[in-house]
């Protein structure tokens, strides 16, 4: 079977369709009531377990939540209990790949341009899995963030390259997210309702 790959099809038409989409998305997701959140995250998090607790400890790397996202940080420190080691992304520059360095709950946190929380400090890794927040998704495992192909241009760069797992609400899904050509297709979609395998 071939594997799916960007449409060349899709003209400026795209960035606008794809920037209403982002909207909209966000728009959705943000208007969750907190119970009704609390409970589809427990869900998303119940499948990561079912998907991460049987491995080997590695590294995993995972953003902290902002606009509504999904929090992994609890299931990031039972994974540290197991072994693991966790890592959230850093932007050092724009238009640069990002660095990721060393998280535990005890880490000293700051804040970056993007109003994203980060380390201030830690060891710089490579992660062998990383946790992709979704605006939106589609049913060829590519992911819609928010704008800035940070971790498309991240993901390109690491040789090997990462296990990427998109993790979301399943409001975020759609039929075509119209990927552009840097667009990354992810290996899982982890929504509320279950696992799906991209490779």
């Amino acid at each position: 079977m071939a594997v799916p790959s960007p449409s060349t099809e899709h003209t400026a038409d795209s960035s606008v369709f794809r920037a209403a989409l982002r909207r909209e998305k966000l728009a959705a997701r943000m208007a969750l009531e907190e119970k009704a959140r609390l409970a589809l995250a427990a869900r998303i998090e119940a499948h990561l377990a079912q998907l991460l607790m049987p491995l080997a400890p590695q590294t995993l790397a995972f953003c902290a939540p902002v606009r509504g996202e999904f929090d992994a940080q609890p299931l990031a420190t039972l994974l540290i209990e197991r072994g693991w080691r966790a890592a959230m992304p850093i932007v050092e520059a724009p238009e640069a790949p990002m660095s990721f360095r060393t998280w535990t709950p005890a880490t000293a946190m700051s804040t970056d341009r993007h109003g994203i929380p980060v380390p201030t400090g830690g060891e710089l890794v490579t992660p062998d899995i990383v946790l992709l927040p979704l605006v939106a998704f589609d049913t060829r495992g590519f992911r819609l963030g928010y704008g800035g192909g940070y971790f498309d241009r991240t993901l390109a760069t690491l040789v090997p390259r990462p296990f990427s797992i998109g993790v979301g609400f399943e409001l975020a899904r759609v039929a075509d997210i119209r990927p552009q050509a840097h667009d990354l297709r992810l290996d899982v979609v982890i929504t509320e309702t279950g696992i799906v395998r991209h490779t």
